[in-house]
């Protein structure tokens, strides 16, 4: 268990398109201090700073947006959870453009760029959300929940009316090593059949074979097949970890997310936060000094 916050131990860069802008982007990891959290800097806009935080939070239709004083930054749920799922706790992200580049549509190449750069502990005690209680954002068929546990651990079904998915469940209690091996490598995932109604949206308009899963009635287009039997559960989990990172510390708690989405989870990460008898900080040295209720 790391007991002091961490950042990495040099800056390192790559190039990529972004998946609904379809332009290239310049991005690079530094190191921060202690306490800065995910910091996103837009360097085309002279290093304007955008936190990784929810009140942030503007857009989470098909990705998570951050907006500050009309500034975006788009499709940051990736690089979030792979941040999330590796320990890092603080880091700065400088790119040249308003969207993340999604890489090959899953969390690996950031973790990897992550692992190039490597970690270090700061000189500042590392804090841990611990959950008090059950928060449940619920919408039709679709259920979101947050409960007390010693632990991190996710569990997450989809459904989708298709013969390579159908009813998908697939649960983790998440480590770093878990993370890197079981779950960033899933990749996102859509429907030829909505291509072109999102193109004329302006949406996807970077997502090509080499970074999406793309379905058709019957199979899918991607030569190389499916990294997972699930993958497309695993990718779920994916952005439910990447929005949950915005709550800016490693969380002990249970996730449960049916049918869920990038709009319920935010809707859950603000409504824990909104109660205050919901949750409570504490040291890596205090995690079993209290029991959860």
């Amino acid at each position: 268990m790391i007991e002091r916050q961490t950042t990495l131990q040099r800056s390192v860069t790559t190039v990529g398109v972004g998946l609904h802008t379809g332009i290239q982007v310049r991005l690079r990891l530094c190191p921060a201090p202690a306490y800065t959290g995910i910091l996103f800097r837009r360097m085309d806009l002279d290093g304007f700073e955008v936190p990784a935080a929810p009140q942030f939070v503007a857009h989470t239709s098909y990705a998570t947006t951050l907006v500050r004083r009309g500034v975006l930054v788009g499709t940051v749920e990736h690089l979030l959870a792979a941040f999330y799922g590796c320990g890092v706790d603080n880091a700065v992200v400088e790119l040249d453009g308003l969207e993340v580049p999604i890489l090959d549509g899953s969390a690996a190449g950031f973790v990897q760029l992550i692992q190039t750069a490597g970690l270090v502990e700061l000189d500042a005690p590392r804090q841990f959300l611990r959950v008090l209680k059950t928060v449940e954002i619920a919408e039709r068929r679709s259920v979101v929940s947050l409960s007390p546990a010693s632990t991190f651990s996710v569990e997450c079904a989809i459904d989708f009316d298709h013969p390579l998915i159908g009813h998908q469940r697939r649960a983790f209690t998440v480590t770093r090593d878990i993370f890197i091996r079981e779950i960033a490598p899933a990749r996102t995932f859509g429907f030829l059949q909505e291509v072109e109604s999102l193109r004329q949206k302006g949406l996807i308009r970077g997502g090509s074979l080499d970074n999406a899963i793309v379905l058709t009635p019957e199979g899918l287009l991607n030569e190389g097949g499916l990294r997972f039997p699930d993958e497309f559960v695993r990718h779920k989990i994916v952005d439910l970890l990447g929005d949950v990172a915005l709550l800016g510390r490693p969380v002990l708690g249970h996730i449960r997310a049916v049918r869920s989405g990038h709009r319920l989870h935010n809707a859950l990460v603000a409504a824990l936060l909104r109660d205050p008898r919901a949750w409570e900080l504490v040291e890596a040295s205090e995690r079993e000094s209290v029991a959860c209720p």
